[in-house]
């Protein structure tokens, strides 16, 4: 079957929107800063105020901010479009992905350096070191992959939107606390630890009490 090689017509607004800067309907009010981005609008970013307003009913992501890049989570992105080949990483113990591609300051080689270890693991398009094994190091260069090249997709079959949909209803609707993983973490030592209550036998002459000592019989 032939990919579906054209991307969807809000992706490339999104790579090319700006986020986080202040809401001008919202000036005055916090949480003001324009991190949502709407599917069905495909228009520019927005707040939460703007969200509740105007976007209530609307499919939106939210656009969140690593090491002043703009990044998105997976169980997000990956509702709306097939994210296979790009790197994703977790941060703040939520995985994700980046938009765009990141500048780097020195061009990425194919070994590392004092290492003499090849590294294979390089962006098809901008060549920056992946740490797995994957194509692409953001949305923006598979998009640029599938322009270039047309051997990748962001279409979702119907077979990946139902493992999304039991990935997603296995899933905890929130991350478990510190408190709550040690108590986890106690009770898988305790329930792993074996009884030792078989290794007891039915009746113990070790600790019955003693009697009345006898002396032995003095002799002639």
């Amino acid at each position: 079957m032939e990919l579906m090689l054209v991307p969807p017509p809000w992706l490339e607004q999104l790579l090319s929107t700006t986020f986080f800067t202040m809401c001008e309907n919202h000036i005055n009010t916090p949480r003001n800063e324009c991190n949502m981005y709407c599917l069905d609008c495909k228009d520019q970013a927005f707040c939460f105020y703007c969200k509740q307003s105007w976007h209530k009913d609307h499919q939106v992501i939210q656009i969140r901010r690593s090491s002043y890049h703009d990044v998105v989570r997976v169980v997000e992105i990956q509702k709306v479009l097939d994210i296979s080949g790009v790197q994703t990483y977790v941060i703040n113990s939520a995985r994700v992905l980046f938009l765009n591609e990141r500048p780097q300051n020195q061009p990425k080689t194919n070994s590392v350096v004092g290492s003499g270890k090849s590294n294979s693991h390089l962006c098809e398009i901008c060549r920056r070191n992946l740490l797995d094994p994957f194509r692409f190091c953001s949305l923006g260069c598979k998009l640029v992959g599938i322009k270039k090249n047309r051997n990748a997709s962001f279409a979702l079959s119907a077979k990946k939107d139902e493992e999304i949909g039991r990935m997603h209803e296995g899933m905890p609707r929130r991350l478990p606390s510190k408190e709550e993983l040690r108590e986890g973490i106690h009770k898988q030592v305790y329930q792993s630890k074996p009884s030792n209550s078989h290794l007891r036998p039915l009746c113990s002459n070790s600790r019955r009490r003693k009697g009345i000592p006898h002396r032995a019989p003095i002799g002639p």
